[in-house]
């Protein structure tokens, strides 16, 4: 059984229907990606899956279990985590304390020293305050708050977006060393070439429609389907 399988889901905000009959499935220890232009409905599938927005109708099963319709928090206890876009760190806490709060109610939580290990640069911030990191070190430490709780899969929203070439290419390190260890992973994100990189299988999603789903290394040799949906 997959790990996480989401099955003809619509999702809704107010009256505008975003997510159309959405199907995906993830595998352990694997890394999938959702491509699609901005406005597509690859965030609010994240969000779906992790209770941030309720279906409409449809269901999500995670590690055997219907969690359809629970709350956020319940479904992060069961093992999945978010990173939003927009990070959501707390400015007023330093580094470690932001790491110490975001383990507190977790089952199983990994040590510092091992977060300290992936992230160096954080380490040597860890008693700075979140408002004074730049935003490589904020997306670090968002990314680090989800792994310190030894999530099963590990949903990331445009982690590279707007980030300077070199925080990228640590940030992607970091991806690729957390591949290699086993975690699953849904990455959305518009960098199609990291993207590429980083993901065993892709999803295609179009205006709320699931589209398209082959390997990564079969979307690089469909320039037409790039071209279709990403205009690229």
């Amino acid at each position: 059984m997959s790990l996480l399988e989401a099955r003809s889901l619509n999702t809704y905000y107010g009256d505008s229907h975003i997510l159309f009959d959405v199907s995906l499935r993830v595998e352990r220890n694997e890394v999938v990606a959702l491509l699609g232009r901005n406005g597509a409905g690859k965030s609010t599938t994240l969000k779906s899956l992790m209770g941030v927005v309720r279906p409409r109708s449809g269901s999500v099963i995670f590690d055997d279990a219907d969690v359809t319709g629970k709350p956020s928090h319940a479904i992060a206890l069961a093992g999945m985590q978010l990173v939003h876009e927009e990070r959501r760190i707390f400015g007023s806490l330093n580094v470690e304390e932001n790491l110490v709060l975001a383990g507190l109610t977790a089952q199983k939580k990994w040590p510092l020293d091992r977060i300290y290990e992936m992230f160096p640069r954080l380490k040597e911030r860890r008693t700075s305050r979140g408002t004074d990191l730049s935003g490589g070190e904020q997306q670090m430490l968002a990314i680090a708050r989800a792994l310190i709780r030894d999530p099963k899969i590990v949903l990331l929203d445009e982690p590279f977006e707007g980030l300077a070439p070199v925080i990228v290419h640590d940030l992607m390190q970091a991806c690729r060393n957390l591949a290699a260890a086993g975690q699953t992973i849904v990455l959305v994100e518009q960098n199609l070439a990291a993207t590429l990189a980083l993901a065993q299988r892709v999803y295609v999603i179009n205006n709320g429609h699931v589209v398209h789903e082959a390997p990564a290394g079969e979307i690089k040799q469909q320039p037409e389907i790039l071209q279709r949906y990403l205009g690229v």
